[in-house]
């Protein structure tokens, strides 16, 4: 029998609302729920248990935890063909959350098997919010959590999609295809599109030419995968910069912070870049492959890398690892 505490990933993670609490999910469908003021500011001296979790609980049966995402309610789950929701207040103060609710991504005729759900994202929309999931069925669904349902489907991607990014109206979704395409909600059409992998400066044909992640602010985009990180002006669309000092063989996971880059995959180091290419740090982490890296300011200024390991690092700053997180039962 597999050892899950050793032959463990976390693709996915996520803070409460309130920013006290850290929840990952993982390939055998499990989420730990973690107390972020006890691993940042422990009450006493650094042990053992600090690094567990207050407790795991199963979401979806041997069906992995892909995605994650946070609003005031609810905690959303995607994992295979649905994405669920559970409250909030159910899983703070209860060891044994319950369903409130699910949505079931579309199948097709021509298609009998059930989709992964990517990467998730939420987007306001005139009082109500939409849900942006990335699928292993090529598309981009969106949903409207105050109806529960479906409202449209973007279509543009030839295989799965790895990832999607939302901020005000738009909307970016990276593939399997090398394709990385915008969207505007409103418009329900596709704004722009990219392949990097078809720019001589960016190809490394040997790792492939999906791209794993990409995000954006009002001025740039930065995007990475079997082709190098890359960052682009939004409106034209030109290539600014390639970052070939980064040391990797395809990035999973790409965020814009201010007017810095945080970049990781596979690879021994987690980066902290300027726009420029300049290294300001490189975080060695636990994982081989890096598949998460998410991060808040209050009530602690934290981020979390999560990988292709049952560790998850936890770092106050990005010059060292403060803190490493284990999915291990804390019962065990």
């Amino acid at each position: 029998m597999v050892d899950r505490c050793f032959y463990n990933t976390t693709l996915s993670q996520t803070f409460s609302p309130c920013g006290n609490y850290l929840v990952a999910g993982n390939i055998y469908g499990q989420i730990a729920v973690f107390d972020l003021q006890n691993a940042v500011e422990p009450n006493e001296p650094a042990s053992e248990h600090i690094s567990k979790p207050l407790y795991v609980f199963q979401s979806a049966r041997d069906k992995s935890v892909s995605s994650l995402v946070s609003n005031s309610k609810f905690l959303i789950v995607g994992t295979v063909g649905k994405v669920t929701g559970y409250d909030w207040k159910s899983i703070i103060s209860n060891k044994n959350p319950k369903v409130a609710w699910s949505i079931q991504i579309p199948t097709y005729r021509d298609s009998l098997d059930k989709s992964d759900v990517n990467s998730l994202a939420i987007v306001e929309n005139s009082g109500d919010q939409t849900l942006v999931a990335g699928c292993g069925d090529k598309k981009v669904h969106l949903f409207s959590l105050r109806q529960g349902k479906r409202t449209h489907s973007f279509d543009g991607h030839d295989n799965y999609v790895h990832s999607v990014y939302a901020s005000g109206s738009q909307i970016v979704s990276s593939g399997e295809d090398g394709k990385v395409c915008m969207w505007d909600w409103r418009q329900s059409s596709r704004t722009a599109q990219l392949e990097p992998h078809t720019n001589q400066q960016l190809a490394r044909p040997h790792l492939g030419k999906w791209i794993g992640d990409a995000c954006f602010n009002d001025d740039w985009l930065v995007c990475g995968g079997g082709p190098y990180l890359s960052l682009w002006h939004l409106r034209s669309m030109n290539l600014m910069n390639r970052f070939a000092n980064v040391e990797d063989s395809g990035i999973h996971v790409v965020r814009l912070c201010d007017d810095r880059i945080l970049a990781g995959g596979t690879s021994p180091y987690f980066y902290h870049l300027s726009f420029s290419g300049e290294i300001f740090t490189q975080l060695e982490t636990s994982s081989l492959i890096v598949y998460s890296a998410i991060f808040e300011e209050k009530p602690f200024h934290v981020t979390c890398l999560a990988g292709s390991s049952p560790h998850i690092d936890l770092c106050t700053n990005f010059k060292y690892r403060d803190q490493i997180l284990t999915f291990e039962d804390p019962k065990s």
